[in-house]
């Protein structure tokens, strides 16, 4: 009787375990989600014209111009909003941010320029083009790109995230 029970007990065990380790639909919602492809995002005037000087540059030394994509400006200010909350200027999550436009629009290439506490999109650009890294990127071969220059409410800097892919 008691090897019965125990028998039994054990069929249970095994049965709640792997319902347990089964993938749910939910879960697999939750995945996709993170890969949500982020259709609007309203640009400033700011934005607009960093990204019109980042193109004619591209264009005076032979290079296409790079469209847009709502998703890496989404994901350009999400990165600002970070270094805003945190006080900080760096590319801490670039994998991630990465990785994550890689899956959700295919790209085959991501990089990244951040800037900090410059007021007009001309300052920014030079200072970009005068690094050799950020030059490299803004030069580089890459089909699109997306940007967000969002301001500190507190000390009224501002915080600058381009993100360039080749799709």
């Amino acid at each position: 009787m008691k090897l019965k029970l125990l028998r039994t007990l054990l069929l249970l065990t095994v049965i709640c375990t792997m319902n347990s380790c089964s993938s749910d639909s939910s879960e697999n919602q939750t995945a996709d989600a993170s890969v949500k492809k982020v259709i609007s995002y309203s640009y400033n005037s700011i934005e607009l014209e960093t990204m019109d000087l980042i193109n004619a540059h591209r264009v005076s030394v032979g290079l296409n111009r790079l469209e847009k994509i709502n998703h890496m400006s989404y994901k350009s200010e999400e990165h600002d909003n970070y270094m805003i909350a945190n006080n900080v200027v760096n590319h801490n999550d670039f994998a991630a941010r990465s990785e994550n436009i890689m899956k959700t629009l295919g790209a085959k290439s991501v990089s990244e320029n951040i800037a900090y506490n410059f007021n007009t999109p001309q300052a920014v650009l030079n200072a970009w083009l005068s690094s050799p890294g950020h030059k490299e990127n803004i030069e580089g071969n890459f089909t699109h790109f997306g940007i967000a220059i969002k301001e500190n409410p507190v000390n009224g800097r501002k915080y600058y995230t381009n993100i360039f892919a080749k799709i």
